[in-house]
């Protein structure tokens, strides 16, 4: 995915459409000039809707959409005729996409099924005829509902990527290279830091044609949480990450105090990626002989399971694609099930109490 093309932000001004007036209207016909109330309802506005797609990975398509207009109901008719609904506006969004009000900050709704829906602006609902209000009192009602007014919002949209590992590290600890060397991803790598400038997605083959999803974020340096480096930007895709592969390369002066460093990082940004599985591999281990690696072993960190390996001449790559495998196996015995966010058959077209 091209930099340029990857597009993880966008503020959208989102007006839904408002509901149509119910009908003052009476009965008239040759012998019955006094006919009874006949007004019909007016039609609901129109929706803004999200729906998942899961061939859509970044939010390109919506960053020159600024406003996003539904249309309004039609007004009720004579002889009970309701009003047209106004058009609902879907839009497609890429799995993992979160929807926020701008002046809240507060999540509206997130997306991360493929053919999910949910509405993101509801439209008004339409008003009741004056045929609702007749009684056996006031047999010929001349008041009728007006519709709901539309609803305006500003929302933004954030993609937080889905994947089942993230890979976490400062830059140049060989991430891209391990993306690279056990997918079909072509991230850019190069012997500076922060070549990769966004995240980058890659399928990773396992035995028996098994297969899961490797997240490359771009790297983190100490105050990330504070806004140096790239700062939050990406830090929020490893929220929605299974589980984490920590990697550090060998030739760090001091190893368990760059894990701590990043740990703290993920912790002052969202302490709850804590809780995610995690993995440490110690990278570029082509360099170093086994008394060395018996050394630096010696002083890794113990709570982490741990390994060496090297995507250069793929030392203990496929061990490494085993213990995730692993781990991936038991978050997935553990998790329990979610009830799925969306919209329900009847759900922005209940009925006005009267």
């Amino acid at each position: 995915m091209a930099s340029n093309n990857f597009i993880d932000y966008v503020k959208l001004i989102c007006r839904s459409g408002k509901g149509g007036a119910g009908s003052r209207h009476y009965f008239r016909a040759k012998g019955l000039p006094n006919g009874g109330p006949d007004g019909g309802d007016g039609g609901r506005g129109g929706h803004i809707i999200l729906e998942g797609n899961s061939q859509l990975w970044t939010l390109l398509h919506l960053q020159y959409q600024k406003h996003v207009f539904a249309k309004d109901g039609e007004g009720g008719g004579e002889n009970l005729r309701s009003g047209a609904q106004g058009d609902d506006v879907v839009l497609q969004v890429p799995l993992g996409t979160v929807a926020r009000n701008a002046e809240t900050q507060e999540t509206m709704l997130e997306i991360t099924e493929h053919g999910q829906r949910a509405i993101l602006v509801p439209g008004g609902r339409g008003g009741w005829g004056n045929d609702h209000f007749k009684n056996s009192i006031n047999q010929a009602p001349e008041y009728a509902q007006p519709g709901e007014p539309a609803v305006e919002a500003v929302v933004i949209l954030e993609l937080k990527l889905l994947a089942d590992v993230g890979l976490v590290g400062f830059p140049n600890a060989g991430k891209s290279t391990l993306l690279s060397v056990v997918s079909a991803a072509k991230p850019k790598i190069a012997d500076y830091a922060f070549t990769t400038l966004v995240p980058n997605l890659g399928v990773v083959a396992y035995r028996d044609y098994k297969s899961f999803v490797m997240a490359d974020i771009p790297g983190i340096i100490e105050g990330a949480a504070e806004g140096k480096g790239l700062g939050t930007r990406f830090l929020r895709h490893i929220e929605r990450n299974s589980m984490l592969l920590f990697m550090i390369s060998c030739d760090s002066p001091d190893i368990a105090a760059e894990y701590q460093v990043l740990v703290n990082e993920l912790e002052q940004f969202n302490p709850e990626l804590l809780e995610k599985q995690r993995l440490l591999a110690i990278t570029k281990s082509d360099m170093i002989d086994e008394e060395l690696e018996a050394e630096i072993r010696a002083t890794l960190p113990e709570e982490v399971p741990s390994i060496f390996i090297s995507s250069l001449t793929n030392k203990n790559i496929m061990p490494l694609k085993d213990m995730i495998w692993k781990a991936l196996e038991e978050i997935r015995r553990n998790a329990a099930p979610t009830k799925r966010q969306g919209l329900g058959e009847e759900e922005g077209d209940e009925e006005w109490p009267s």
